[in-house]
């Protein structure tokens, strides 16, 4: 159940700064693939559309998490705000990572998101595509975990 005396901020409904500051906390929650931590802003019976693959909870979000960093090593990725309307924020997104062979990709998508009034995410609905890169083609050369302030964004690396 979502505590409402413990609320994940900042609440709907959004301003530019707060959707700002949804996505960049989204986005460092991400970075520290911990699948167990990441399950925690969302509401006990969120609802996911994850390219072709539907989830419902966070025993399941946990487990397709778990699933996605067995497989997207050296995952780093960085969000940035598309849109935002009341309880909803729309985002685009590019990740990089690449397989158990060596092989780099960069994912591209977008992500809709529906908050409940406590903050927590109750709805994510993600688009995704994957490009192959050589690893020389990488943008994104941080330590692993959350991008770093002055790391350039998605629109700097017109991405």
């Amino acid at each position: 159940m979502n505590n409402p005396e413990n609320p994940r901020l900042p609440l709907p409904p959004f301003n530019n700064e707060s959707a700002i500051q949804k996505v960049r906390i989204g986005e460092d929650a991400w970075n520290t693939r911990n699948p167990e931590l990441i399950a925690l802003a969302y509401t006990s019976d969120s609802v996911w559309r994850n390219r072709s693959e539907f989830l419902c909870g966070r025993k399941a979000i946990v487990q397709f998490l778990t699933r996605k960093w067995l497989k997207e090593l050296d995952y780093r990725l960085i969000k940035e705000l598309w849109a935002f309307q009341d309880n909803r924020i729309a985002v685009l997104f590019a990740y990089e990572w690449h397989d158990d062979a060596g092989n780099w990709f960069r994912s591209y998508g977008n992500e809709n998101w529906e908050f409940d009034e406590h903050g927590f995410m109750r709805w994510r609905i993600a688009s995704i595509n994957d490009l192959p890169i050589q690893e020389s083609e990488r943008k994104y050369h941080w330590l692993l975990g959350r991008r770093p302030d002055d790391h350039p964004g998605l629109s700097d690396l017109n991405l």
